[in-house]
């Protein structure tokens, strides 16, 4: 069959990836069983708990209107845990309190007052440790925290135990064997986890608190009872270092010996940014081995045995790899797959098997044949992206006709896009509009040099980076010049209409929710992104004028082609006001433009009905900038 571009039929309709397009939120081994967290879209995004037992059925444990959901730091992480007898211990949403609900209770009983929040929850040796937030009062305070699993601190907020405290930020609780070293990760208010955080380690009987020198420190782990393992850039990529209690880490490689593992650098990144909690780049197996993921733009697994060596496993999962929780030889990951969709798995790393718990389908190569990693030239180095081609087996075009594209820029900037298969992406392709995925300069993924371009050039070079992408694309004969969109959310979005101030490459814009006017967003941001700024732009009031001169809204005047705005109305992180500015400015120009608010929504789109209007509007608008019938 052969139709316009935009135009061709599609048996996956919006409703259709908003329904698979389930978010599992980590996962463990407990109680004979597989337990994970996945959300509802057809329950405005509720986080159900479930647990398949050997018997291969899945039930949910956690029922509505429970959602296990926390909001520390905005963006959440470690909601849940569970006990080795079933006990399931939860933050739910609505409070972000912790309950705990005891195998074969009918309802969850509190754990903790309300007001603070928490998250990051880890049972360790029968044991709660968690990541406290308490927005009360000013200044906001945060902790490290050991709570009562008997309710004690249900109405009584001071029988949690709070191992350190103060108005920085706070991750990764990891107890000692012998219980009596807790260790986590710490950074001050004022820097991003990704430019400075430290290790330290806890004596819980005496208060002492030892600091382990690092960069960028993640996930420490104990390898004995005075010997961490953790996540460190000071290479300039996220390495495997090990340290001793009181000592300085060693370098990538350990020194050999007879009584140690031997770890092994790596051009690639074992790590990422610290956005939500709870996520696990690397796992120490029982018998001592090491998984660890190694990013390079897409993830790939490596095994590390004990005496050094190193293999990559051949797995179907490519992106946003975390590796939950093992067991022996069994490791429980969550993430995403160039040929699969996104889900659960449980990896036998001996028999080099990989099974779905969750997702994980396969998918038809004929509609979804895989992202081309792709390279472009830019004013600042190498731009690297993914291209994903429009695929449809059973329509085509006039082969003289180049198709439409769509540029997607991720958000963060401190994060990016792996080039896994995702429903949205297939939603454009199959109808004949190509997505390409731009990792910009100041993209995870790529090594500290990378992500530091960004730094003090935020509006600039991550604008020079998907100028020059898109215009390499359209050079190499991929792309129709005059229909190129860009589309971004949050930090995504400030880049799409930063790029539609600049002009000239792009012929419409899909905005969602993103930040318009700098200063309003050093106003209005919440506690984790207060001093993002400085970094990216520079720090206030000295750089006020800049503030000013890099804002999209200042140069709104300049924006002359259609802009879709998407915007969730109880978003924390870019507020509202943000949008309705962009929108206010281009209502009074007369420029071309749609404002969509979703109510019930925050930063990120997670009910069903937004996620079908949110698509369909979008396809709807690009069919209209750039004259095609689209087929929903």
């Amino acid at each position: 069959m052969t139709t316009p571009h935009g135009s061709w039929p599609s048996p996956l309709s919006a409703a259709d990836f908003a329904v698979a397009g389930t978010k599992i939120d980590g996962a463990r081994y407990a109680a004979g069983g597989i337990w994970w967290s996945e959300s509802v879209p057809q329950e405005r995004g509720r986080m159900r708990v479930m647990r398949r037992d050997a018997d291969g059925d899945a039930r949910e444990v956690l029922r509505a209107p429970w959602s296990a959901r926390s909001r520390v730091h905005e963006y959440g992480g470690g909601a849940w845990t569970v006990a080795q007898d079933g006990t399931l211990l939860f933050v739910d949403g609505e409070d972000q309190r912790v309950h705990r609900l005891d195998p074969g209770a009918d309802a969850p009983v509190p754990l903790t007052a309300s007001g603070p929040r928490y998250g990051g929850l880890r049972v360790q040796q029968g044991r709660l440790f968690a990541v406290r937030e308490d927005l009360r009062a000013a200044p906001h305070q945060r902790a490290i925290v050991e709570i009562p699993l008997d309710g004690s601190a249900a109405e009584d907020d001071t029988a949690v135990a709070t191992i350190l405290s103060g108005d920085g930020f706070f991750a990764h609780p990891a107890l000692s064997p012998d219980g009596t070293r807790l260790a986590f990760v710490a950074w001050d208010e004022r820097r991003m986890p990704w430019e400075h955080a430290i290790a330290f380690a806890a004596n819980l009987e005496t208060g002492a608190r030892t600091p382990i020198p690092a960069r960028a420190a993640l996930q420490p782990e104990w390898l004995s009872n005075d010997e961490l393992l953790f996540a460190d850039d000071v290479s300039g990529r996220w390495n495997l270092y090990r340290a001793r209690v009181g000592e300085q880490p060693v370098p990538p490689i350990p020194t050999p010996a007879a009584s140690t593992e031997i770890f092994s650098p790596a051009d690639a990144d074992t790590g990422g940014g610290l956005w939500v909690l709870g996520q696990r780049w690397f796992r120490v197996l029982e018998d001592g081995r090491i998984l660890a993921v190694r990013t390079n733009g897409s993830d790939t697994l490596v095994l590390i045995e004990r005496d050094g060596t190193e293999r990559e496993l051949a797995v179907p999962f490519d992106g946003d790899l975390s590796l939950e929780d093992a067991q022996g030889s069994l490791v429980l990951i969550t993430g995403q797959g160039a040929r699969v969709t996104p889900g659960l798995w449980e990896l036998d790393i001996d028999a080099g098997v990989a099974r779905p718990i969750r997702g994980g389908a396969p998918v038809d190569p004929a509609w979804v044949p895989g992202a081309r990693p792709v390279s472009f030239d830019g004013p600042h180095g190498p731009v690297h992206a993914f291209d994903h081609a429009p695929a449809n087996p059973d329509a085509d075009a006039d082969p003289q006709a180049l198709p439409p594209y769509v540029v997607h820029v991720h958000g963060g900037p401190t994060a990016h896009s792996s080039g896994s298969q995702a429903g949205w992406i297939t939603y454009f392709t199959s109808r004949g509009i190509g997505v390409l995925e731009v990792n910009y300069g100041g993209s995870s993924g790529y090594g500290r040099a990378y992500r530091e371009r960004l730094d003090g050039q935020w509006g600039i070079v991550d604008v020079d980076d998907v100028l020059a992408a898109a215009q390499g694309l359209a050079d190499a004969g991929l792309a129709d010049p005059a229909r190129i969109a860009i589309r971004g959310g949050s930090a995504g979005g400030w880049t799409v209409l930063s790029a539609l101030v600049r002009g000239g490459m792009f012929a419409a814009g899909l905005d969602r929710y993103g930040v318009v006017d700098l200063r309003l967003l050093a106003e209005e941001t919440h506690d984790f992104e207060r001093f993002y700024l400085d970094g990216l732009v520079g720090p206030l009031p000295e750089a006020e004028q800049t503030y000013i001169d890099r804002s999209p809204l200042t140069h709104a005047d300049r924006i002359d082609v259609p802009v879709l705005i998407l915007q969730g109305a109880d978003d924390a992180v870019v507020p509202p006001s943000q949008s309705e500015a962009i929108r206010d400015a281009l209502a009074a120009r007369g420029v071309p433009h749609e404002y969509v608010l979703f109510e019930g929504e925050g930063h990120g789109f997670r009910q069903a009905d937004t996620i079908i209007a949110a698509a369909e509007a979008e396809l709807r608008f690009l069919g209209s900038a750039f004259g095609f019938d689209p087929i929903p």
